[in-house]
């Protein structure tokens, strides 16, 4: 039997093991789940990841494109005449509305990396990404500072269910930003 060509089916593993971590959590990961969620043989997902590590790294660099594209769609963050503050606290109110799980989600991956040295680069990566495009509008070490501090108030939405309150996120990121 030849071959089927797919170039498209990394990608839709990718995806599958997304969803998989959406419904199941990190747990529920396996390349069987996948194989199945994906609809390709298991064959398929252990030929483009040999281990749940190599798919979860993908998995997260993919999960961290969303609040990059969100970024890059608004462009606030270039023009030193918007209001700083205001503009992270905004996005992050975009992207918190935004899809739910797909937040959770990434955010499952990205502490994943406590447990999985494979992931940390990834999540660096992100943080570092951000702190790059704030480190335009001030100092490298205030950038830092507010990563973290949107980080810390992400977390606090995510695991305790309160609503996100912009005005206040707003609020401290004014205080951090000199």
């Amino acid at each position: 039997m030849a071959r089927r060509y797919d170039p498209d089916r990394r990608r839709r593993i990718i995806d599958a093991a997304i969803r998989v971590v959406g419904a199941k959590g990190i747990a529920g990961l396996s390349h069987r789940s996948v194989a199945a969620e994906a609809d390709v043989p298991l064959g398929s997902t252990t030929y483009h990841f040999k281990t749940l590590d190599e798919l979860m790294v993908a998995a997260l660099r993919q999960a961290n494109e969303g609040f990059a594209k969100l970024i890059a769609a608004r462009g606030a963050l270039e023009d030193p005449r918007s209001d700083l503050a205001a503009e992270l606290a905004g996005l992050t109110g975009e992207w918190l509305a935004g899809d739910r799980t797909g937040v959770e989600l990434e955010y499952e991956l990205y502490l994943a990396a406590l447990r999985r040295p494979a992931l940390r680069p990834v999540a660096a990566e992100w943080c570092q990404d951000l702190a790059e495009r704030i480190a335009h509008r001030t100092d490298p070490v205030t950038a830092r500072a507010l990563v973290a501090l949107l980080d810390g108030i992400c977390l606090q939405v995510l695991l305790t269910g309160t609503a996100y309150d912009e005005e206040y996120a707003r609020e401290v990121m004014a205080r951090v930003i000199p």
